[in-house]
């Protein structure tokens, strides 16, 4: 026998007692229980996502929110700006693509955030943008951007601010009203604590105007439907029953914690983390880390994809390799949801076990010691 964890970037541990309370019986969604498990749900997503604006509930995973932040608000040939650090800004540029909007992209070295001049110097170039589309926390890279300075640059315009937080909500402080944020994106299957199958959007005031002049075709995805559903707490078609009781015992397990302080043992986790790949001569790839995953440099003359697969299939621990041009030269680690102080612990230990065993020179036992001196002092 051999015991698993899971310390990969998405999906996320679900708690025990939430997988207990997915698997009560299933109910109807077009009953007045389910319309108030909808009603609940939605006031506290709206705590997490520090916001006044309606959030939508899609069945889908987090892309298909992000499709949604596009051909809700956009008709073919509107000017957007996008900025590409990652393999998740590049989806923002895919979906622009295949929606046929006009792009102008800001591309940044992968492992470093976007600068807030960068966009405001793109604005100023491009007056007639009408939305710039950034990512939170890039997980493909670890990196967390400043997403408060851009706010209060796209502010100033009449474009409106779309962000990825797919890894960021539950896990890094969000300010979406007070940060100008009109559109926000998330899963279920990271901060959040649940399965993947559940997608989030929010929407400003300034956002939503563009709704009803925005030509880009839609269905499923159409939030006006969306809108005029949750008017009598209902979805417009089958929701997601048992996942949004998972949910709302989730975000109850967030709201007894603290919201800032789940953010504080995000970021405790991190640091403990970074501290214990850096004490066994290991180095960061990201520049402005994040708090919800770290990338780390696989030491050269080493193949990064075994790392990860001894990891896996030998020590039973998932964890994630490095993605499109990455893959073997970075692993990730991340901290993010269900997540304690030993499964820092565990990981590194792994991880100096498997780098001895492809022939790396670590000093066994002292990145294990540098997390747990980093949590008797700061825990």
């Amino acid at each position: 026998m051999k015991k698993r964890y899971l310390l990969a970037p998405g999906p996320t541990p679900v708690p025990e007692k939430v997988l207990l309370t997915m698997a009560q019986p299933m109910f109807h969604h077009r009953t007045p229980q389910y319309s108030k498990l909808l009603s609940e749900v939605e006031e506290k997503l709206k705590h997490v996502f520090q916001t006044r604006n309606n959030i939508f509930i899609l069945v889908s995973s987090g892309t298909g929110a992000m499709e949604s932040a596009i051909t809700n608000f956009f008709s073919p040939g509107d000017k957007v700006i996008c900025v590409r650090g990652g393999k998740f800004g590049e989806r923002w540029g895919e979906l622009c693509k295949v929606y046929n909007l006009n792009t102008v992209f800001i591309d940044i070295e992968w492992g470093t955030a976007v600068k807030p001049e960068a966009i405001e110097e793109a604005l100023k170039e491009h007056p007639d943008a009408k939305a710039v589309l950034t990512t939170h926390s890039e997980t493909s890279t670890g990196v967390v951007t400043d997403l408060e300075s851009i706010g209060k640059i796209v502010a100033r315009t009449p474009a409106i601010l779309i962000t990825d937080a797919v890894s960021s909500l539950g896990a890094l402080n969000l300010e979406t009203d007070n940060w100008n944020v009109d559109i926000v994106v998330a899963g279920s299957q990271k901060g959040l604590m649940i399965p993947s199958g559940l997608a989030f959007i929010s929407v400003s005031e300034k956002a939503w105007k563009m709704v009803e002049t925005a030509k880009l075709p839609k269905y499923y995805f159409d939030l006006r439907k969306y809108y005029k559903s949750l008017q009598k707490w209902q979805d417009p078609f089958t929701g997601g029953v048992n996942l949004l009781v998972g949910l709302k015992e989730t975000l109850q397990m967030i709201e007894e914690e603290g919201l800032q302080n789940v953010f504080e043992r995000h970021r405790k986790l991190a640091e403990a983390c970074r501290s214990g790949v850096q004490a066994i001569g290991l180095e960061l790839f990201a520049k402005q880390p994040s708090n919800v995953v770290t990338a780390v440099k696989v030491p050269e003359g080493i193949d990064g994809t075994a790392i990860t697969k001894k990891v896996r299939d030998e020590y039973g621990i998932t964890i994630a390799g490095g993605q499109a041009q990455l893959k073997g030269k970075i692993f990730r680690i991340a901290h993010m949801g269900y997540s304690d102080r030993f499964d820092m612990i565990l990981a590194i230990s792994a991880i100096e076990m498997v780098l001895t065993e492809l022939g790396y020179n670590v000093p066994l036992g002292k990145g294990v010691a540098a997390c747990e001196e980093y949590f008797l002092k700061n825990w």
